[in-house]
């Protein structure tokens, strides 16, 4: 057995579905993601036009100089659609399938040592690495379709034709050369224009992008502001990110049903009491979501989201809960409650 099978038969072990090898050349569609910005569909996520992070992007030997090989790992989800209703309490809200267990930042930068100890052991010196999932200055899908991972599909997602696309990604940038992976050539998308057509804010572009500014996940996560107007009655029960892209996708009829233990879904999700849910204190809202990547919005920014799809239920039961939150110490809830209370009102 070779270093590099040895490597990918520990990820498996660590509970790595996927591992592919690529070379540390600029990214395949950097070009793309350069215009994105300068069309500025990123939206306020200013992190991602920062101009050190864009050079690094290009060439991520700036951010290891020695690199000579990146890992590139993926980990499933479990492929479950959530239920819109729960026990008859109420409205239920909608959280994207990845949050509903541990935070995968917490779940995989431990495992991500692990294999590089292993690789260590293997070759009996340290080794120049870095390593990151989703918190690294680096194309990670481009780095995956080129470590033979998937494709990128017409939804954004890396597809892999086995297991679907319901997976997170990590990476480790090594200084040692291990054996490249083909790229993934082949475009399974074909004619299919599913996720285009379900996607409720139409924020899918032709080239293969979004405008971040209109896509659910960015407006329930990433928008630390208000969520225009004209876009909320368009988020429907969802209020933690968005996966109809992924469900109405043919290739997730392969995707797994369990997925990684660690994301599991906690109690109360995959749909939560909305009623409940705008009753959390701050105290109660970092109580329950202690290592959820549900934290990430923060109680304001859950809140609003959990607002807005009670809005958007029209049901009389919310009144209550929206005129308490209209008293709430933070503006934004404040603001976006009685928006809801209006539409809740006028039905």
């Amino acid at each position: 057995m070779s270093l590099t099978q040895a490597i990918k038969q520990q990820a498996r072990w660590l509970g790595f579905l996927l591992a592919g090898v690529t070379t540390p050349e600029t990214p395949p569609h950097f070009s793309t993601f350069e215009c994105w910005l300068d069309a500025g569909q990123h939206g306020e996520m200013r992190y991602l036009a920062d101009e050190r992070a864009r050079a690094r992007r290009a060439d991520p030997r700036l951010i290891l100089p020695k690199c000579k090989s990146i890992l590139v790992l993926a980990a499933p989800y479990a492929a479950l659609k959530p239920s819109e209703t729960s026990e008859g309490l109420g409205p239920t809200g909608r959280v994207a399938a990845y949050a509903w267990g541990d935070d995968y930042h917490n779940v995989f930068l431990p495992r991500l040592g692990e294999l590089v100890a292993f690789i260590e052991a293997q070759v009996g010196h340290p080794v120049s690495n870095r390593y990151y999932t989703d918190t690294g200055p680096i194309l990670e899908r481009d780095l995956a379709q080129r470590a033979g991972l998937g494709w990128i599909g017409k939804n954004t997602c890396l597809i892999n034709p086995k297991h679907g696309s319901y997976f997170l990604l990590a990476e480790i940038l090594l200084g040692i050369e291990l054996e490249p992976d083909p790229p993934f050539v082949p475009d399974h998308c074909g004619t299919c224009t599913r996720c285009i057509e379900a996607c409720p804010t139409e924020c899918i572009l032709p080239d293969r992008t979004i405008d971040a500014r209109r896509c659910i996940s960015y407006l329930t996560i990433e928008l630390k502001g208000d969520i225009p107007t004209e876009l909320r009655p368009l988020l429907g029960y969802w209020i933690f990110g968005c996966d109809v892209c992924q469900i109405v996708c043919p290739w997730n009829r392969f995707a797994s049903l369990q997925g990684d233990a660690s994301f599991s879904p906690r109690p109360d999700l995959p749909a939560p009491n909305l009623i409940r849910e705008l009753e959390l204190t701050p105290e109660a809202f970092n109580r329950k979501f202690k290592d959820s990547p549900l934290k990430r919005a923060k109680r304001r920014g859950y809140l609003r989201s959990v607002a807005v799809a009670l809005g958007n239920s029209g049901d009389e039961k919310t009144i209550p809960a929206l005129e308490n939150a209209r008293e709430d110490i933070e503006p934004m809830i404040r603001e976006h409650a009685a928006w809801a209370l209006k539409i809740v009102k006028r039905h």
